[in-house]
């Protein structure tokens, strides 16, 4: 009997979030009022012909599981699908509320996940919230295609650019069709700010309350749970509970400002930044209308929902910064809120420090720390902005350019990585569409004057004089300050070329290779998925896998849920005619023209 047992069923659970925290045990289905508890009881419905698809080799190993474990089971499937329920698992939905862009929406609670239960992770899996997943396996329900694959790959993609994130461990389909709403929410975290807002009072403006107004009872026991389990250090640190309660709560705050600034280093944007998609561990959680930048743009808005910006990529900072000051007042009388205001007052500094930090990373300067370095990072970002230079390779191509020695060293190496990076520039036509109508009439005809000055030169907007000079003004003369009297000029620049190229990806999950492989996937090949997966783990290298080929016929839709960017038609193309209809892009590229027309709810 002990040789049948398989590895998933010797998974050893320990659900200490259904122990600890009050459960509704009430097993109605449906939508419905939870109050006075943190989760209800499920009865997940089984799947129709549940598959596995895709596998994270790495985050299964947090559990103790290899990819051949989940595979030579015979209802692996069904398992991590929640279809079959595994020994000691105990499935329930998690209930949270949540400000979603700005207004208190009252209770939210799981729509498309379910809590499967927590394991308890080996002596060697560390305890660092930051590089694991703290909460044991949770299995997504009932997601349609296209958020499921964008969610696995871009959750595991995640984790290996070093930004601390959920993971997904396994990736499975069935052959059960779902309506789903353009908004979703996923991912039953007890973690989440929307965690505490259950006990939220009734909103001036929209009327609505948490289920649970009135429980100070059960805010302190989650608050307690969420304290000693996550944050055990500073538990036994203080005595004193308001003591314990200011430092959990500046401890969130200088996680979600190092994450923020992670986020900004990678040009990576959230798109949906509710309180309810706000993780207490500083994780990155739900991952929705999602995007990384192409073209560089701090008004870069990945939500297409999304319709006044509130979650654009420069707002991030302060939204996350209000979305904590909304924590706090869901704490309560938990958290003195002078100490709060002031723990507040200091997120933007800690967020400046972090940010900076990455920038000067990203840009190779190691050795030294100068006050003009801000206003360095600002003036290429502004440059980038201007030219509409693509953000990630943009940075990956920086650590071409060599340490000045001398007023002439390496001149030519100089304009021939300007020429590259000329080639990661925007068109005219690109930025004419880009920058209409939040471009002043007075921006826009210098632009227009500076592309008529070369008209030829790669179809630029800046000619490459000029971003040669201004390359030169904002990098060079600093490069050349990180190689002092007494250092080896060639160990300087080793170092900094190795630090930026293992800053500075050379593959991020852009919105056109996602819905190419999601494009596969509804064709029923799910090569794609598990071939971008095995790159994404491995962001810093180039390596052959980068060439892949990207669909290049019917690109244009007037959807804007990213359920089918190139139609119907392409979906139903046989193997000959995508052969034919394919062409090499590689992952790192430059995106193709088609791939702005892709839009995300």
């Amino acid at each position: 009997m002990a040789q049948s047992i398989t590895p998933l069923q010797r998974l050893k659970f320990n659900n200490v979030a259904l122990k600890k925290l009050p459960l509704d045990s009430s097993l109605e289905s449906g939508s419905r009022t939870v109050t006075g508890a943190c989760f209800s009881r499920v009865q997940p419905q089984p799947l129709l012909k549940p598959t596995v698809v895709a596998l994270s080799e790495p985050a299964l190993a947090l559990l103790g599981l290899t990819v051949d474990d989940v595979l030579r089971d015979p209802h692996g499937a069904e398992y991590l699908s929640g279809s079959r329920v595994i020994p000691g698992s105990e499935p329930a939905a998690h209930c949270y509320c949540g400000h979603q862009f700005g207004n208190f929406a009252g209770q939210l609670g799981d729509g498309a996940v379910c809590y499967l239960g927590e394991v308890e992770a080996g002596a060697k899996q560390s305890s660092d919230p930051s590089n694991t997943s703290p909460c044991g396996r949770q299995s997504d329900g009932r997601k349609v295609l296209r958020s499921s694959i964008r969610e696995f790959l871009s959750s595991e993609a995640m984790f290996a650019l070093g930004i601390p994130t959920t993971r997904a461990g396994s990736l499975v389909t069935s052959d059960l069709y779902v309506q789903r709403d353009a908004f979703y929410s996923g991912n039953p975290r007890p973690e989440r700010f929307g965690s505490f807002e259950i006990f939220h009072p009734v909103d001036d403006f929209t009327g609505r309350h948490g289920p649970s107004i009135g429980r100070p009872d059960i805010r302190a026991q989650l608050l307690d749970y969420v304290i000693e389990t996550f944050y055990p250090e500073i538990q036994r640190r203080h005595s004193d509970r308001q003591e314990r309660n200011a430092s959990f709560f500046r401890e969130v705050t200088v996680r979600t400002a190092k994450l923020v600034a992670l986020w900004q280093s990678v040009g990576f944007c959230h798109g949906v930044l509710n309180t309810d998609n706000m993780s207490i561990l500083g994780l990155t959680i739900d991952y929705g209308p999602f995007g990384f930048m192409d073209r560089f743009d701090p008004e870069f808005v990945c939500n297409a929902s999304d319709k006044k910006g509130r979650y654009s990529y420069e707002a991030q900072p302060y939204v996350c910064h209000w979305n904590l000051a909304r924590l706090a007042e869901a704490l309560g009388a938990e958290l003195q809120s002078a100490k709060a205001g002031a723990i507040l007052d200091e997120f933007m500094t800690i967020y400046q420090d972090f940010y900076l930090g990455n920038m000067r990373m990203k840009l190779g300067l190691l050795r030294k720390q100068e006050p003009e370095d801000l206003e360095l990072v600002a003036d290429l970002l502004k440059t980038m902005h201007i030219t509409g230079a693509d953000f990630t390779n943009t940075f990956r191509q920086l650590s071409a350019v060599s340490c000045p020695v001398g007023e002439q060293k390496d001149r030519d190496s100089t304009d021939s990585v300007v020429e590259l990076i000329v080639g990661q520039c925007a068109s005219l036509e690109e930025l004419k569409v880009a920058n209409h109508p939040t471009m002043q009439p007075g921006e826009l005809e210098m632009i227009l004057s500076m592309a008529e000055t070369n008209p030829g030169m790669f179809n630029m907007v800046a000619n490459q004089p000029e971003v040669t000079k201004q390359l030169d003004k904002i990098g060079r003369r600093r490069l050349a300050r990180e190689c002092d009297k007494g250092s080896d000029p060639a160990a300087v620049e080793k170092e900094r070329v190795r630090s930026m190229n293992s800053t500075n990806p050379a593959v991020v999950l852009r919105n056109y290779i996602a819905q190419n492989a999601i494009e596969a996937a509804e064709r029923g090949d799910f090569s794609e998925v598990q071939q971008l997966l095995k790159v994404l783990e491995n962001p810093y290298s180039v390596s052959p896998d980068l060439e892949r080929p990207v669909w290049a016929a019917e690109c244009g839709s007037d959807q804007a849920d990213g359920n089918s960017i190139k139609g119907q038609e392409a979906k139903e193309n046989t193997k000959g005619k995508a052969a034919a209809d394919t062409h090499q892009i590689p992952y790192n590229s430059k995106p193709p023209a088609w791939a702005r027309t892709i839009c995300v709810t």
